[in-house]
């Protein structure tokens, strides 16, 4: 059956479907996952140098997303990334486990993101030419090619105030839910 839209002969795209709010099974995966991040969190508030290495594994490739996307340039993204890293080691005495420890630790990665832009804007410095290697490149959500939908997207979203602009990148581009944004 075509969509309104298609012709009779093109495959309509596939459908995708958010989790119903009351699949049991849905319910299950975000307890174990809530539970995983609470043993995480604990083991980092004990010290452990494994818990680390494990959150950086975890998280470390969607933070450099998340901060490429914020910031525009991988260096400063790379700089962000290992400041968070360094101030969720000093700070993980204050995460009182109110809300999913992954959450609290991507709010230290955007805080951190906004800082950085602060910081630039009172030096009024202009953007520098990114100084990472060539071969070097940072998994991307969304292929990078220069469709024109893309293109007008990206126009749109620049023209988005910095908080507007992070809070869209956030939900569509990286997946958070409203409740983690917030």
């Amino acid at each position: 059956m075509a969509l309104a839209g298609t012709l009779a002969w093109q495959e309509s795209p596939p459908e995708h479907s958010l989790p119903r709010l009351d699949d049991q099974a849905a319910e299950a995966a975000r307890l174990a996952a809530r539970a995983d991040d609470a043993r995480l969190a604990n083991a980092c508030r004990s010290g452990s140098i494994e818990a680390y290495e494990q959150l950086y594994l975890r998280q470390s490739t969607k933070m450099k997303s998340i901060a490429m996307n914020l910031l525009g340039n991988a260096h400063d993204a790379e700089d962000v990334v290992q400041e968070t890293f360094l101030k969720i080691h000093r700070g993980i005495k204050y995460f009182k486990g109110q809300s999913a420890f992954s959450t609290w630790t991507y709010r230290i990665l955007v805080n951190s993101c906004y800082d950085l832009r602060r910081k630039k804007m009172r030096r009024q410095e202009t953007p520098e030419q990114d100084l990472v290697p060539e071969d070097q490149t940072f998994d991307s959500p969304a292929p990078m090619h220069d469709h024109p939908l893309r293109m007008a997207l990206e126009k749109c979203v620049s023209q988005l105030t910095p908080y507007l602009r992070s809070v869209f990148l956030l939900y569509e581009v990286e997946g958070f839910k409203h409740s983690e944004i917030a």
